[in-house]
């Protein structure tokens, strides 16, 4: 059999439908659609109906975390691409998958009410409740789009669905609508994303039942799924712990500065990882040196840039509150200082775990998860005593620089471990 033959230099330039150039551009697109609609409704709203979206997001997050299949990773880092059968296999999965995490999150709506003060709007939750059956009746063909590098495709979709969420979030917003404006702007931009899976990719899954044919996935799967809820430990449990004990005003400027350095800085790194981890997979398959080499270019790049931009933003966060959100914000700057530096380590940890889950080993990633949740149990008490709502900030620092040493040493590992065959070849 003929080896896979890739290009030595590994983004690809130019606009040809496998560009990082289409990668990069969803990012700004996207992103930045994404900041303009929930900073534009969040100088409308103010904190508290922030607080109160967030409370309904975060049962949709907790829900698909703990429901994780790990399916669209699996279709990705296979060796092969999965039969018409099989993409039906998985749509029938995740398709149910989605309809009980809705249920469950209706029925879920009172207990949610009284454990975050949602003063009664739980129709807020049940709102919520239809992100997780849209996106699970997306077509498969998007997940073998990616797999195929297919960016220029992924891109438009991607672009076009942000852009009715971002349009009609703000346009419900100056309506009037609260913190509705902010749901249904994504419940709308989801289900028109969903269409186009179906109406522009192939190939089509068939429209039917079907369960078996996709259990060669589950022994990657299984260790996406474990990442997941470990993940939802480490990234949801402090807005757990504000939302019940602060309210939705405090869980509303926590969540603001959390989300203002996520979209300056883990974001694009999030968004890059779409590329990265189908473009590990593929060189990996044509030889673990090419990866390798690979990813340590992409680490070294993304390393150096996120350390001027975390020094940049701790010096501008007073102003930039002030001119982008208003007085009433101004509050969260202490928060956001410590956040751009757990978002800066939180990209790394991005392109740390593309590349372990392209090479195989997505158990490292789901280790240096459990990790990261040890560091914050040891760390969070003794924190929090003495330091308040900012120990609780650099608590969550500590445990991501925990997951990715770990992760580096796995990588060191790796390539240790291939150095001789590729010697030797």
């Amino acid at each position: 059999m003929r080896a896979m033959r890739l290009p030595a230099w590994p983004v690809k330039a130019g606009f040809g439908p496998g560009a990082a150039t289409w990668v990069l551009l969803q990012q700004v697109c996207v992103r930045g659609l994404v900041a303009v609609k929930f900073l534009v409704i969040g100088r409308i709203l103010g904190p508290s109906a922030i607080g109160l979206a967030s409370v309904a997001l975060l049962a949709v997050a907790i829900a698909e975390a703990l429901s994780d299949t790990g399916l669209a990773q699996a279709v990705i880092q296979g060796p092969v691409p999965p039969t018409r059968d099989q993409t039906g296999a998985v749509w029938t999965t995740l398709a149910t998958r989605g309809l009980l995490i809705a249920l469950l999150l209706v029925a879920c709506a009172p207990l949610m009410d009284a454990q975050f003060h949602l003063g009664g709007a739980l129709a807020l939750v049940q709102i919520a409740a239809l992100l997780p059956l849209l996106r699970g009746l997306a077509s498969p063909a998007y997940f073998i789009a990616q797999r195929e590098r297919h960016f220029q495709h992924i891109a438009a979709l991607e672009i076009s669905a942000g852009a009715i969420d971002c349009i009609i979030g703000i346009g419900l917003a100056l309506a009037g609508m609260g913190p509705y404006s902010l749901l249904i702007g994504m419940m709308i931009g989801e289900a028109f994303k969903s269409v186009l899976t179906w109406t522009t990719l192939a190939p089509r899954p068939p429209i039917r039942l079907r369960w078996s044919g996709i259990g060669h996935y589950v022994g990657f799967s299984r260790w996406i799924w474990a990442s997941s809820v470990i993940i939802l430990i480490t990234n949801q449990f402090d807005k757990v712990v504000v939302g019940k004990l602060l309210g939705p005003t405090q869980l509303g400027a926590w969540q603001m500065s959390s989300k203002l350095a996520q979209m300056l800085l883990a974001d694009a790194a999030l968004a890059m990882s779409q590329y990265l981890f189908p473009t590990f997979a593929a060189h990996h398959r044509g030889g673990a040196h090419a990866a390798a080499r690979l990813f340590r270019l992409y680490l070294g790049v993304a390393a150096l840039g996120l350390a001027a931009v975390v020094i940049l933003l701790r010096f501008a966060a007073e102003p930039l509150f002030s001119i982008v959100l208003g007085a009433a914000w101004l509050p969260a700057v202490p928060l956001f200082r410590i956040f751009v530096i757990n978002m800066a380590i939180s990209a790394l940890n991005s392109v740390l775990a593309s590349y372990l889950r392209a090479v195989g080993d997505a158990r490292a990633v789901t280790v240096a998860s459990l990790i990261q949740v040890g560091a914050l149990i040891v760390s969070v008490p003794p924190a929090t005593h003495f330091y308040g709502v900012t120990g609780i900030a650099w608590s969550m620092t500590f445990g991501l620089a925990t997951g990715a040493a770990w992760m580096l040493w796995r990588v060191s590992r790796h390539g240790a471990a291939h150095a001789p065959a590729e010697t030797v070849e």
